[in-house]
């Protein structure tokens, strides 16, 4: 992987009256396109086990792409410079996703594990769980979703670098295609520190594999 950082565009909802973007079609016009799927596919939207799926995806999609709703600077807004003098690796391991690939539409899902080096202040641990959850919940590539992470924390924490790691399995490999299930996709980013010196690549890497204290 390219360990440079793209400035990516942050990918938010847009508003009803943003000349820029169609109209966002109402609750009504959405159940309607899971009835025309479910022709398509072959059934019965009016069948009684089928008659309250329209409600029900639109009801999911809510929270599956909650994401576009939310803004990351959110999550990463409240830093705490009381650190205590710790100007150490801080890594947060085996953060549990789940997310739809652009592509297919289809779930890939799987574990984020980021680290940081403060330049003037932790942030909150559950905070970068957040983050993760702010860009799974849309639609995306893993490619994408590693950048616009790794993005989000150089651009509000300005730390001195960010290391991150992403391990999925994705559905449109499994379950369709080639359907080759339990083949995993890795992505890495690295920004500052663990950019520049591959020892501290190593050392991140390294905590990933050691098994958890108990």
């Amino acid at each position: 992987m390219d360990s440079t950082v793209k400035t990516l565009p942050i990918r938010p909802l847009q508003a009803d009256n943003d000349i820029t973007h169609p109209r966002r079609p109402s609750r009504e016009e959405a159940e309607a396109a899971v009835r025309t799927l479910i022709r398509w596919a072959g059934d019965d939207p009016t069948r009684e086990g089928l008659v309250e799926t329209p409600r029900r995806v639109v009801k999911a999609y809510e929270q599956l792409f909650e994401g576009y709703g939310k803004d990351p600077s959110h999550a990463l807004a409240r830093v705490f410079e009381e650190a205590g003098g710790y100007d150490d690796l801080v890594l947060v391991r085996d953060i549990p996703f789940f997310s739809h690939c652009e592509h297919h539409m289809v779930p890939f899902f799987g574990k984020a594990h980021i680290g940081y080096y403060s330049s003037s202040g932790v942030v909150g641990l559950s905070k970068l769980a957040r983050t993760v959850d702010v860009f799974s919940r849309r639609l995306q590539t893993q490619e994408t979703m590693s950048a616009e992470i790794v993005q989000a924390i150089e651009t509000n924490l300005k730390p001195r670098g960010v290391a991150l790691m992403i391990e999925a399995e994705h559905m449109c490999m499994s379950m369709r295609g080639v359907q080759k299930a339990g083949a995993s996709t890795v992505t890495t980013q690295f920004t500052g520190v663990f950019r520049d010196d591959p020892a501290e690549q190593t050392k991140f890497l390294a905590l990933l594999r050691r098994p958890m204290a108990v």
